[in-house]
């Protein structure tokens, strides 16, 4: 039902127009930097060469997916936003609810609709962005770490639906959707001001007031941390610190602005309790 309403509304159709532009701009964008290197890849012959595709590869993977983040989180919010308040407010909610179907079960039957769409979307679009790379520079091959990064890349999807589902419970669809944008633009800039903090010349005290200040950012909404980790996971950083260059300008990446462990468990625990939250809200909302 979930997957046959976004048909209708024309949320897939859109998304998809949208995704294939962005992957047809990728495309270009990826070879003209990858036809920057010397002879391509294949002319690979001393460890210099080597380490200068990696890097040329690395700015590429994570160029497309900076952008194909902003790309999974407006499919995720844009298409729940309106879930509960949306459908309250035209009247569908009410002729639904009074047929003999517990309110728990329409609840986790609508997240459940959406996450998989999401999760199926970000296993698209996470194939389409590595196959446009590696036709024209070095990416990551090891399973494991591809693996492991889809994962961090697709968990942005359930923690953001059942975010947004909650918020549709507490405010109208059009507010609603304006907290998310919102609350996702503050998690996504406090990402940014810590990654770049580093090259801004600030005196210690200054930094760690600014650390604090990103790092409520990010507790507020973990998406943007998840995003880093996932590309530290595809790059394998802790190994590679040192040995290669990450300094790929907007797109930089340094190992002290990556999430730990328990951030991942923490950002587990918020899209579980949010859930909950959500979950019983909905189960005493006046409709």
């Amino acid at each position: 039902m979930t997957w046959k309403e976004l048909l209708r509304k024309k949320v897939m159709l859109m998304t998809l127009i949208m995704t294939a532009v962005f992957l047809l701009a990728f495309w270009f964008v990826a070879a003209t930097v990858g036809s920057s290197e010397s002879g391509g890849v294949s002319s690979i012959v001393n460890g210099g060469n080597l380490i200068n595709s990696f890097s040329t590869g690395a700015f590429i993977v994570s160029m497309g997916f900076f952008f194909g983040a902003f790309v999974i989180a407006f499919l995720a919010i844009f298409s729940s936003f309106s879930s509960i308040a949306g459908e309250a407010e035209q009247g569908v909610m009410q002729a639904l609810l009074p047929r003999p179907l517990p309110r728990w079960k329409w609840y986790l039957g609508r997240w459940l609709g959406y996450v998989t769409l999401g999760i199926l979307y970000a296993l698209i679009l996470f194939t389409a962005i590595l196959l446009i790379a590696d036709a024209h520079a070095s990416i990551p091959r090891d399973g494991a770490a591809l693996v492991k990064a889809f994962l961090l890349f697709a968990s942005v999807v359930p923690l953001l639906i059942s975010l947004s589902m909650l918020g549709s419970g507490l405010f109208s669809a059009v507010g609603n959707g304006v907290f998310m944008t919102m609350l996702y633009g503050a998690g996504w800039l406090g990402g940014m001001i810590d990654k770049l903090s580093g090259s801004l010349g600030l005196k210690e005290d200054a930094l760690h007031t600014l650390h604090n200040l990103t790092g409520i950012m990010s507790l507020l909404m973990p998406a943007d941390g998840l995003q880093r980790k996932m590309t530290a996971e595809l790059f394998s950083l802790e190994e590679m610190n040192g040995m290669v260059s990450m300094d790929l300008s907007f797109f930089s990446l340094d190992i002290s602005s990556v999430p730990s462990n328990s951030f991942i468990i923490y950002a587990v625990l918020y899209a579980v309790v949010v859930s909950a939250i959500g979950l019983l809200r909905f189960q005493r909302k006046d409709l």
